[in-house]
This record gives C-alpha cells, sequence and structure tokens, in this order.
C-alpha cells in the first residue's frame, strides 16, 4: 500500500474509531407505542397518593427506534373550553413532550426540545421504568409539577400497557 492509501486507511480508522454520539442505540424493551393505563402522584410531604388524572386517563407514548419519545396524557373527562378560564385549567390536565432519549440501565434521560410547559424545553428528563411482561411503570423523581405546583414536591408513577394499534 502506498503512504496516500496509508494515510486514507488510518483516516478511515481514526474516524469509526472515534467516541459517537451519546445518544447510543434505542433500547428494544422500550420501542414502540404505549398506552396510558394510569396516572398517580406522590406527595413527598405526606405520602399521599391520588389519581390526579382520574381513573381513566388517556394517552400514549412512542419510543422510536432513533431514540426519539413522544408522550401525549391526557386528563379524564376532558371537555371543550369555550372561555380563557377554561382553556386555562386545560393544561392541568396535559402533559405533552418530546425529544431524543437514552437508556441506562432501567432508567432513560429524554433531552425535550418541545413541551406543553415551556420550562421545560431544553431540559433532560430522567425517568426510572420497570418492565413486567407488556407493562411499564415509569417512577418520575421527586420534583414540583407545573400542573400541580399547590402540592409541592411530588413524584409520578405512571403505568402503561403495549400499544396494540
Amino acid at each position: 500500500m502506498d503512504r496516500s492509501g496509508r494515510f486514507a486507511a488510518l483516516l478511515t480508522l481514526a474516524v469509526c474509531a472515534a467516541p459517537g454520539p451519546a445518544w447510543a442505540e434505542s433500547d428494544p424493551r422500550l420501542t414502540g407505542l404505549w398506552k396510558l393505563v394510569s396516572y398517580e402522584v406522590e406527595v413527598r410531604a405526606d405520602g399521599s397518593k391520588a389519581p390526579v388524572m382520574g381513573e381513566r386517563p388517556t394517552g400514549y407514548a412512542y419510543f422510536t427506534p432513533e431514540n426519539r419519545v413522544f408522550f401525549v396524557l391526557t386528563g379524564e373527562g376532558r371537555k371543550p373550553a369555550e372561555t380563557d378560564a377554561q382553556r386555562a385549567a386545560l393544561m392541568g390536565t396535559l402533559v405533552s413532550y418530546s425529544g431524543t432519549f437514552r437508556t441506562e440501565g432501567d432508567s432513560w434521560t429524554a433531552k425535550l426540545d418541545v413541551a406543553w410547559d415551556p420550562k421545560w424545553v431544553g431540559t433532560e428528563q430522567t425517568r426510572m421504568f420497570t418492565l413486567d411482561g407488556e407493562r411499564l411503570r415509569v417512577l418520575t423523581p421527586w420534583r414540583v409539577m407545573p400542573n400541580w405546583a399547590d402540592k409541592g414536591e411530588t413524584r409520578s408513577i405512571v403505568t402503561f400497557v403495549r400499544g396494540k394499534d
């Protein structure tokens, strides 16, 4: 191999060996559609738990093979709004965001580029999860959630089943 061929081979090897992006390949355990089953919140101050989105919330999470996640979660019994106050109240029964994600063991971290609350855009949101067959249980860290900030620090316990649609 001549000198230019060796240089090209070394350059190719260097590029291939260079560290890749921080966002690794998608976790096949999560990939696909998940249908919301329940959304419960635990209050840190007193340990109380409540289904803040109602007994039958609706929504989906979708994890793509390209490491993008989409969440649209809505509370039970939402009605069309006719006034500004009603439109504002609907925000309390909505959680929606998207971003790229990476997994590490039984947690994922999503770097958000779209969110129902602009304060979340640009943040990293980490969630712990457990899988039991077709059921995905998600636990957030303790934080003040915009939708129920009056409760102080809370954590969400969100359950999904693998979507069939």
